[in-house]
């Protein structure tokens, strides 16, 4: 509530930042043409290019003319008909966008019809040489007033929808679209699943200090402990991240954009090291709590670029939150089951212990190359295979835990037969209890 209301009250301020590694096109929509900013980190632009960029050589006359080319080739858009609009790329300056030197280039798109209708708008540029890169697209109409979320482009969407002028409608067009952007910030942002994942995995502990040996009769109840954890931490993460996204968004409170993401692949580390071996009692919480309020900066810097009104912003942050808040669910959904199944078994600590270590090696590389320690993190597609794969993964830890919770149930009922007939009375009893 205390964060609803600041949203409420607060007035919005215009930002300049967006996230690290993405880039941003502003549309314009007119009737006749759509005019586009394009901005290019050149630090993302180097790695794809595979050639370093700075300031000065980026402006060089013939490297700027290679990369006009190279992005009106890769910019386009087409109405519904599937006509493809002329697209004119001009302009080459640099401007810092929260310390991050970015290229930004001016983009005339043109219907042959000379009207402007519904349309599709198409990017790939450094997508189709970074598969780790995004793109975040903004649109307002007339020159003038808000923009508006429109989607966050990736290598498996490389394209979205944009209403014309006369088909808007101002009062709710921010609304859908902005979930829509954030369960894709989500799905696609490999350091956010893996902090929650490093989170999940202490939860099922608190079934039982000796998660091997059986618990008859006990399975409802571990499961309501293992829940009502669960419940914790993602509720203290979705306070954190809520207010300082609400704070951060109407540009109350603000960090470089640098030290934001340095400091979430820290959080990721501190999580795993957590999942290894508990650094308090009950820790998780904490850690989701303390660490989502910079989480909260981090989704706050998606909007940083689209300028919003008060009435705008709110629907935006609303949307954008609750998108947020139903891909958690998901996760959860897709890989609870799982790790309580598995902590039921003597393989669990070996696992925990392994999916935790490779959470932190993780965690390591983004926080090298995030602090300037490397320029490329060589681990970068390990991470990836969460956001790439997600399904496959899910399903595959599932495969994972009905197996050995099936093995391990197996050599349970192998080994009963074993018990002493005082024992085997006592644990019949404990079965009906």
């Amino acid at each position: 509530m205390v964060c609803a209301t600041a949203v409420l009250l607060g007035t919005a301020t215009p930002a300049v930042a967006h996230p690290l590694s993405t880039s941003a096109v502003l549309l314009d929509v007119d009737n006749a043409t759509v005019t586009a900013t394009v901005e290019l980190p050149l630090d993302e632009l180097s790695i794809a290019w595979d050639q370093t960029l700075t300031a000065t050589s980026v402006v060089d006359a013939r490297t700027l003319a290679e990369l006009r080319a190279y992005v009106q080739a890769d910019l386009s858009a087409s109405d519904a008909s599937g006509r493809l609009w002329t697209t004119v790329v001009t302009g080459g300056r640099v401007e810092k966008v929260d310390g991050v030197d970015n290229l930004m280039l001016d983009a005339t798109l043109t219907p042959a019809s000379g009207s402007v209708g519904d349309f599709v708008l198409h990017d790939d540029a450094v997508i189709d040489r970074l598969v780790s890169h995004r793109v975040f697209v903004s649109g307002r109409y007339g020159h003038a007033g808000s923009y508006t979320t429109l989607a966050m482009l990736s290598w498996q969407s490389q394209s979205v929808p944009v209403a014309s002028a006369s088909a808007a409608a101002p009062a709710d067009q921010g609304f859908v679209p902005a979930i829509r952007l954030g369960v894709h910030h989500i799905v696609t942002g490999s350091d956010h699943l893996l902090f929650l994942i490093m989170l999940l995995l202490p939860a099922p502990l608190v079934v039982a200090r000796h998660r091997w040996q059986p618990r008859p009769g006990r399975g409802l109840a571990d499961v309501g402990r293992s829940s009502v954890r669960v419940v914790h931490v993602v509720t203290a993460f979705a306070i954190g991240h809520s207010c300082t996204l609400a704070l951060g968004a109407l540009g109350w409170v603000h960090l470089p954009e640098r030290l934001v993401e340095s400091g979430i692949a820290f959080s990721v580390l501190v999580s795993a090291v957590h999942a290894i071996r508990p650094l308090v009692r009950r820790g998780e919480v904490l850690i989701a709590g303390g660490f989502g309020l910079l989480h909260g900066l981090a989704f706050a810097a998606v909007l940083g670029d689209l300028d919003l009104s008060r009435t705008s912003l709110l629907t935006t942050l609303l949307g954008f939150n609750l998108g947020i808040e139903l891909t958690q669910l998901l996760v959860l959904a897709l890989v609870m089951q799982s790790l309580l199944l598995l902590s039921r078994t003597p393989a669990y600590p070996v696992l925990r212990v392994g999916v935790a270590a490779l959470g932190a090696v993780l965690a390591a590389g983004w926080l090298a190359q995030r602090i300037g320690l490397i320029a490329v993190n060589p681990l970068e597609p390990v991470g990836n295979l969460l956001v790439d794969h997600p399904l496959a993964l899910a399903v595959g830890l599932g495969v994972v835990a009905v197996t050995l919770a099936g093995f391990h149930r197996a050599r349970t009922t192998r080994a009963a037969p074993q018990l002493e007939p005082g024992a085997r009375r006592r644990l019949q009893t404990s079965d009906v209890r």
